[in-house]
Order: structure tokens, then C-alpha cells, then sequence
């Protein structure tokens, strides 16, 4: 594919793949009873990793003693993406409003933006900075529903802790994610990766089938797992990769800010939830933020 197509490609997909991740936060609103977080984190990241290594097999056969030899990096990618963002947000969302949520993931696109240009030299423009400084008050906007005086009154909970180290290990693995190479491709890449996290969470899922109050895993909790595998796992991570490697770290993070608004408008259309007037303007807000901060030079 010639690097100009490439680069549209990635540009279109930074609005497609907050959608993909929306699928997860639905996810965990209906996953309580049904499966528990690391089990079906475990069970998540297992799945996608043989869904990654559907096209990859061959080249990770050809690179396994390279791949061996850098198993430290994996497994910390594997504990950061997979673990960390995966189980402890089923975690922390069972006792923190989705307000707090989209509050605290706010701050890892800001975070990931400072530590580009900090630590992998990536050059961050005064247009990229104003863009970035949009996309923010538009996502503040939905999480406060447009009562901005709601800002003096939240209150954080023990919850918000999980939440918290989750967007820290979110901006960790995107920057690390571009500053380690590897001579694997992006599929076989997060083959391998997904089969580290799967990895990480696989002992406390076996503590959580020992000593859950209630079945570990139902029927419709298996469902949720491949849905999550499929949707936010293989298609959001692998476009996640292929947009980092066209773009940058910098650029790719601020899909982060499209998640709440696409996230509000599915609960709306799946769960009944009700749609308003301060998405829109959150949207407004949005929208040119990213164009600023994608269309830097």
C-alpha cells in the first residue's frame, strides 16, 4: 500500500476506532454477575491473540528466537495494555461513575502528547497544542453534561484508583509501544503481546474461579468475552498499532477524546440511555481538535 493511501487510511481510522473500544465500556456496564474482570480479561486477550495469529503464524515461526529474546518486552507490554487496561478498568468501574472514568482517561492523551515530545523526540506544534487543548474541554464537557460547576463537586471514590493506574499504564504502552521495535510485524506483533496479557491475568482468573461468591463464568459472560476479543480487542488494538506506526504516538492519542461521545451515542441506541444536547456540543468541540492536532505538519 503506498504511504499516502497508508496515511489516509489511519487518518479515516481515528474515527472508527473509538467506536470499536466503545463496544468494551458496554462491556463492562453489563459484565458484573456474568464473568469476572480477569477471567474475562484472560479470556479476551487469548482469544485475540489466535485471532492475530490467524495471518501471522508463519512470521512468528521465522522470528520466534528473536521474539524469545525480547520476552521482557512483551510481557511488560502484555501486563500494560492487556492487564492493567484491561482487568483492573472491569475493576475499578464496578465502584466509580462513568463521569470519574471519562474524567481520568482524559489525561493520558495530554500525558502521551508531552511525553512524545519529551521522550521519543516526536515534534508537538502550537496547532497540535491548541487542538489538543479542544478535543479536552469537549470530552470535560460530556463527562460534566455542560455543568462545568460540577468540576468543584466530584467526589473520588476507591474505584477511581484502578482507573487512574489504568490511563498511566494506557499512556506507558503507547509510547513504549513505538519506542521498542521489533522485527515482527503489527499482527504477529500483537499475537505475541495479547498472549503475554493473557499470560498476566491467567493466575488471579484462577483465584477468581476459586473464590468467586457466584459462577465464575456463564454463558452470556463467554459471549461478552468474544465479543470483547473480537471488537475492542483485535480490531481496536490492531488499528490502534497501525495508526501509531503512520502517525505517531502524539496524534493517534486524542481518539481517546471520541470515546465517551461515541460511547453515550451507543448506550443510546443499545441500553435506552438517554442522548443530549451537551454530547453534540461536546462533539463540537471535539472534532476540530482532532483536525488541528491530525493536520499539524
Amino acid at each position: 500500500m503506498p504511504a499516502f493511501t497508508r496515511s489516509r487510511v489511519a487518518l479515516l481510522l481515528i474515527f472508527i476506532t473509538p467506536a470499536l473500544w466503545g463496544v468494551n465500556a458496554l462491556i463492562a456496564r453489563v459484565a458484573p454477575g456474568l464473568i469476572e474482570p480477569h477471567l474475562l480479561a484472560m479470556s479476551r486477550w487469548l482469544l485475540a491473540s489466535l485471532l492475530f495469529a490467524l495471518g501471522s503464524h508463519r512470521e512468528v515461526r521465522v522470528h520466534w528466537r528473536q521474539a524469545l529474546a525480547d520476552w521482557r518486552h512483551y510481557l511488560v507490554l502484555g501486563a500494560l495494555g492487556m492487564w492493567i487496561c484491561g482487568a483492573w478498568v472491569y475493576i475499578g468501574g464496578q465502584t466509580t461513575s462513568a463521569a470519574n472514568i471519562g474524567l481520568i482517561y482524559s489525561i493520558s492523551p495530554v500525558l502521551i502528547v508531552l511525553a512524545s515530545a519529551l521522550w521519543l523526540g516526536e515534534r508537538v506544534t502550537g496547532r497540535q497544542a491548541l487542538g489538543v487543548g479542544l478535543a479536552l474541554a469537549g470530552v470535560l464537557h460530556v463527562v460534566f453534561k455542560g455543568q462545568w460547576h460540577a468540576l468543584l463537586q466530584v467526589q473520588f471514590v476507591p474505584g477511581d484508583g484502578w482507573i487512574l493506574a489504568a490511563t498511566v499504564s494506557w499512556t506507558l504502552y503507547s509510547l513504549l509501544l513505538r519506542k521498542w521495535s521489533s522485527p515482527l510485524g503489527m499482527g504477529a506483533r500483537l499475537a505475541v503481546i495479547s498472549l503475554a496479557g493473557a499470560m498476566v491475568n491467567l493466575p488471579f482468573a484462577l483465584w477468581e474461579i476459586a473464590h468467586a461468591p457466584a459462577p465464575a463464568l456463564t454463558s452470556v459472560g463467554l459471549t461478552l468475552a468474544v465479543v470483547a476479543a473480537v471488537i475492542p480487542g483485535f480490531g481496536a488494538y490492531l488499528a490502534h498499532s497501525f495508526m501509531q506506526h503512520e502517525l505517531g504516538a502524539a496524534r493517534v492519542s486524542v481518539v481517546l477524546y471520541l470515546s465517551p461521545i461515541y460511547t453515550a451515542a451507543m448506550a443510546w441506541l443499545v441500553l435506552g440511555e438517554g442522548l443530549h444536547g451537551f454530547h453534540l456540543w461536546g462533539l463540537a468541540l471535539v472534532l476540530p481538535g482532532i483536525w488541528l492536532v491530525t493536520r499539524a505538519r
